[in-house]
């Protein structure tokens, strides 16, 4: 079965150049365009991608405001968002990724990784490259957030399941962190499902900001 793709994004050039690449491509279908974040919402709801596609500024209700508009509990269809970027816009895309997006792609990407984008976040999984980690990183460097007091759900985590989580946030892959640990990928993938369970996140992305907002990683 095709993974279903609605593209959002205010200019038709990029809209046209990404359907032309994407309708040739085996297991992916677009299902659909939207001109702004609005149009993106109501497309969404009637279309019901499995991915969409977000730039983040766009008229009307930009990306970050539709994402969280997508993925807001208690919705009949909730699709998983990839942002596009131009990566000058840190704020927005740390927004996003709060809003609920399960990951983002530089605008100057190649297109097969724009591909990998789309089968990653529609797996289920969450895309974060160490590229973008490191930025996202910075970000975070940046920002004297840290709470007096971390999350309790913290408490919950074992030493090893810890461990895995600063891995995680320091931008590592499962294969990266089995090498690492000396375990294997399988073992890697089951505690991260125990981390993500115990701390409420939905993705990838999420225990990242997760981390770094509890101060697990500075």
């Amino acid at each position: 079965m095709s993974i279903r793709v609605l593209l959002a994004d205010d200019q038709e050039l990029i809209r046209t150049g990404l359907r032309l690449f994407l309708d040739t491509q085996d297991g992916i279908e677009v299902v659909g365009e939207a001109q702004d974040g609005e149009e993106a919402v109501a497309r969404a709801a009637e279309l019901r991608p499995d991915v969409v596609v977000m730039d983040i500024r766009m008229p009307i209700l930009d990306g970050v405001a539709a994402t969280a508009r997508l993925t807001a509990p208690g919705r009949e269809h909730t699709p998983r968002v990839l942002i596009l970027t131009t990566f000058d816009l840190d704020e927005y895309v740390y927004g996003a990724l709060r809003a609920g997006a399960a990951g983002f792609l530089l605008k100057d990407a190649r297109r097969d990784r724009l591909l990998e984008a789309i089968r990653v976040v529609h797996a289920g999984d969450a895309l974060l490259s160490p590229t973008v980690t490191r930025r996202l990183i910075q970000e975070f460097a940046a920002r004297p957030s840290v709470p007096a007091r971390p999350s309790p759900l913290l408490d919950a985590l074992t030493p090893r399941e810890r461990e895995v989580l600063v891995l995680v946030a320091g931008g590592l892959t499962n294969g990266e962190i089995a090498e690492k640990l000396v375990v294997t990928e399988a073992t890697v993938k089951s505690h991260l499902g125990r981390v993500l369970a115990k701390v409420g996140a939905r993705d990838r992305v999420q225990l990242v900001l997760f981390a770094f907002a509890n101060g697990v990683v500075t």
